[in-house]
C-alpha cells in the first residue's frame, strides 16, 4: 500500500447521532489489522479552536499533548485508536480562513482575487494531505489511512466549502484511495413503531447532488432494523445491501467496533481501498472482544458523585465519565455517575430551594466516592468547597481535578488553618488570604490559548515515596499529564498547609507549582492540578481514577500491597495472553433485528451517543 488512503465520514438528518464513534470505530478496525491510522476532525464553525467555548456549546474542551484545545471527538479518536493527535488534526473554518488571509497579506496569491473556490477549497485539501502524513504514534511511522470526520450535517451552509473541497479531493486522491461513509438517522416513531427511511433517502440524495457518493450508509437507530429496511435503503440510495450498516443503540460505545466487524467492513474496505491485507491477524479484534465481553458480564455497580458546574449537559464532563468507566470496568464494575450541581450544596440554596439543597446533599452522602472536576468562574465554587470539606471530614474517597484541586486547598485553609477569608483571586480578587492566584505569564488579557496548556512533567518529592498516588503511578519518580489552567496555589501558604497535614507530593520541574496533594490518614483524598482524564484509555485506566474506584469499594489497600496488581478474582474473566484464546466476533452478543415474530429480541438501555 503506497498511497495514503482516506475515509470521509459525513452526517445526515441531525447532528449528534454518533459520527465520532463511527469514525473512531472505522479506525479501530483498520488498526486492528496492523495498519497505521490517523484521524482529522473538521468543525465548520469560525472559531479558531474550541478553547473559548462554554461547555454547554459543544461539551467539554479536549486538550492535546501540544496544548491544542479541540473538539471532544478527538478524545474518542485517541481513546479508540490509542494514538496521540496534534492541534492540526482539528480543522475549523476559522483556521482555514486565517491561513488564506495570512497568505493574501503576504502577497502569496500575486494580486489575484481570493475566493472560496479555488483558494479556500485548495487550502482545505492541502491541510488534509499535510496532516494525514504526520506520525501519531511512538513508532514514528507515517500513517497509511486517514479517517476524516466532517462535523455537522450535509446541507449546512457552514460546511459547503468543505463538501466542495472533498468533491474535488476524490479526484485528486483517485478512487482507490478515497471512500465516503455517510452516517444517518433512521427514526422509529412510537406512533407507528416502524423505521422510517425517508430522512436517510433525502440526506443521501443531497450528498450525491453535491458530488459525493457514499460507499457506506451507516444507519443509526434506537432499535435494530430488519433486513427489509436495509434492502429499501439499498434500492433507493444506490448502494449494495452489504454497504448498509446498521448500528442500534448499544450498552457501551466500545461494542461498536465489534458490531461493525460483524458486518464485514474490513473485507469491503480491503477491496475498495486496496489495503493489501492478505489474511487477517489471528487475533486482530482480541482487545475489543475482551472489552465487549467484560462489559456484558459486569454484575456489580458503584455510585460516584460528580460535583460540577455544567451538569445540565453530561458531555461537559465526557472524558471524566469515560475515565471513571475505564477504571470501574477494569475491575468488573459498572459505574453510575450521579451529577450534582455544585451550587445546590451551598447554604444559600437552603432558603432559595430547600428541596434541591437536601436532594443534592442526600445524593452526595449516598455516593461511594466523590469527584470534583475542573471549571471556571465563581458560580458553584462554594459548593465544591463544601463537597471537599465533607469528604475530608467523613473519610469519603475524593478526587479533585484542576478547580477541584484548588477548592480542596481553599477548604483546608479555611477549616484547618482557620483562614476564614481564604479564596481564589479568580472569584474574589481582593481576598484577604489569596490561596489561589493567577499565573501572569499565562494570562495575557486574551481568552483563547492563554492558559498553561498541554502535557507537562510532574516530579514526585522524595518525601512522597510511600504516598498512595505515587504508588498508583507504579512508583515513578515523574509523570506526564495534560494541563489546562491559569491559576495556581500561592507558594507563601504552602509551609503552613503542609505542616497541618496537607502534603503536596507532586510539583512541577521548576519546583514552583504544586501539582498533586494528598491528605494524611484518609482512605483516599487526592487532588491534582492537571487533567488525568485526557490520558485515560479503555485498556489502560488513569491511575488517579483507578485509585478512586478501588478506594470507594475498599479494595485499594490490597491492590497497592500487590504492587498495583489484581488478584485472580479481580482480574479479567479470562487470560488475554492465553494461546488457546478462541473467542470470536460471532460469540459476542450482537443485536438481532426485530422481526414481527420476535418483538423482544433486543432491549437497549444506553445510547452510544453519550
Amino acid at each position: 500500500m503506497s498511497n495514503m488512503k482516506y475515509i470521509l465520514v459525513t452526517g445526515g438528518v441531525i447532528s449528534g447521532v454518533g459520527k465520532g464513534v463511527i469514525a473512531s470505530s472505522f479506525g479501530a478496525l483498520i488498526k486492528s489489522c496492523g495498519i497505521e491510522v490517523t484521524s482529522i476532525k473538521i468543525d465548520p464553525y469560525i472559531n479558531l479552536d474550541a478553547g473559548t467555548f462554554s461547555p454547554y456549546e459543544h461539551g467539554e474542551v479536549y486538550v492535546l499533548d501540544d496544548g491544542g484545545e479541540v473538539d471532544l471527538d478527538l478524545g474518542n479518536y485517541e481513546r479508540f485508536l490509542n494514538i496521540t493527535l496534534h492541534r492540526d488534526n482539528n480543522i475549523t473554518t476559522g483556521k482555514i480562513y486565517k491561513m488564506v488571509i495570512d497568505k493574501e497579506r503576504r502577497g502569496d496569491y500575486l494580486g489575484k482575487t481570493v475566493q472560496v473556490v479555488p483558494h479556500i477549497t485548495d487550502a482545505i485539501q492541502e491541510w488534509v494531505e499535510k496532516v494525514a502524513r504526520v506520525s501519531v504514534s511512538d513508532t514514528k511511522l507515517v500513517p497509511q489511512v486517514c479517517i476524516v470526520e466532517l462535523g455537522g450535517t450535509v446541507g449546512d451552509i457552514e460546511s459547503m466549502a468543505f463538501v466542495e473541497a472533498f468533491r474535488q479531493f476524490q479526484f485528486r486522491a483517485k478512487r482507490e484511495n478515497f471512500c465516503v461513509a455517510h452516517v444517518s438517522l433512521v427514526p422509529q416513531p412510537r406512533s407507528t413503531g416502524e423505521p422510517k427511511t425517508k430522512p436517510t433517502q433525502s440526506s443521501v440524495r443531497e450528498l450525491r447532488g453535491l458530488g459525493l457518493s457514499p460507499d457506506f450508509i451507516v444507519c443509526r437507530s434506537e432499535h435494530p432494523i430488519d433486513h427489509s429496511v436495509k434492502e429499501k435503503i439499498s434500492n433507493f440510495c444506490h448502494v449494495a445491501p452489504e454497504q448498509v450498516v446498521c448500528i442500534p443503540d448499544l450498552s457501551s460505545i466500545y461494542k461498536v467496533p465489534v458490531v461493525m466487524e460483524s458486518h464485514g467492513i474490513i473485507e469491503f474496505l480491503n477491496e475498495r481501498l486496496q489495503l493489501g491485507i492478505k489474511t487477517l491477524p489471528r487475533r486482530h479484534m482480541r482487545h475489543w472482544l475482551e472489552l465487549a465481553t467484560k462489559i456484558d458480564n459486569i454484575r456489580h455497580e458503584i455510585n460516584i458523585a460528580l460535583v460540577g458546574k455544567y451538569t445540565r449537559l453530561e458531555d461537559a464532563y465526557a472524558s471524566v465519565v469515560k475515565a471513571l468507566q475505564h477504571a470501574a470496568n477494569s475491575i468488573g464494575y459498572k459505574v453510575n455517575v450521579v451529577f450534582i450541581e455544585a451550587s445546590h450544596l451551598e447554604k444559600e440554596m437552603l432558603s432559595e430551594d430547600p428541596v434541591a439543597y437536601h436532594e443534592a446533599w442526600k445524593q452526595l452522602c449516598k455516593s461511594e466516592g466523590v469527584i470534583v472536576p475542573g471549571g471556571f468562574g465563581k458560580r458553584g465554587i462554594e459548593g465544591k468547597i463544601e463537597a471537599s470539606r465533607w469528604c475530608r471530614e467523613n473519610g469519603k474517597p475524593f478526587l479533585g481535578i484542576c478547580l477541584g484541586f484548588q477548592a480542596a486547598v481553599i477548604e483546608f485553609a479555611r477549616n484547618v488553618l482557620n483562614l476564614r477569608e481564604a479564596h481564589s483571586t479568580e472569584c474574589v480578587p481582593d481576598t484577604l488570604h489569596p490561596l489561589i492566584i493567577d499565573m501572569p505569564e499565562h494570562n495575557t488579557g486574551e481568552m483563547g490559548g492563554t492558559m498553561r496548556l498541554g502535557k507537562r512533567t510532574t516530579i514526585f518529592k522524595d518525601s512522597a515515596n510511600n504516598s498512595i498516588i505515587k504508588r498508583l503511578y507504579f512508583s515513578s519518580d515523574k509523570i506526564e499529564e495534560r494541563h489546562r489552567h491559569r491559576y495556581e496555589v500561592n507558594s507563601k501558604y504552602i509551609p503552613d498547609l503542609e505542616k497541618a497535614g496537607l502534603e503536596f507530593v507532586g510539583i512541577d520541574t521548576e519546583g514552583q507549582r504544586m501539582e498533586i496533594l494528598e491528605l494524611e490518614n484518609h482512605p483516599y483524598y487526592i487532588a491534582v492540578q492537571f487533567h488525568p482524564e485526557y490520558l485515560s484509555r479503555p485498556m489502560s485506566p488513569s491511575p488517579p481514577f483507578m485509585g478512586l474506584i478501588l478506594a470507594s469499594k475498599d479494595i485499594l489497600k490490597p491492590y497497592l500491597a500487590r504492587g498495583c496488581k489484581f488478584s485472580p478474582r479481580e482480574s479479567d474473566y479470562y487470560d488475554s495472553e492465553d494461546e488457546d484464546y478462541s473467542l470470536t466476533v460471532k460469540q459476542v452478543p450482537v443485536p438481532r433485528p426485530i422481526n414481527d415474530s420476535d418483538s423482544s429480541a433486543y432491549s437497549s438501555s444506553t445510547n452510544i451517543v453519550d
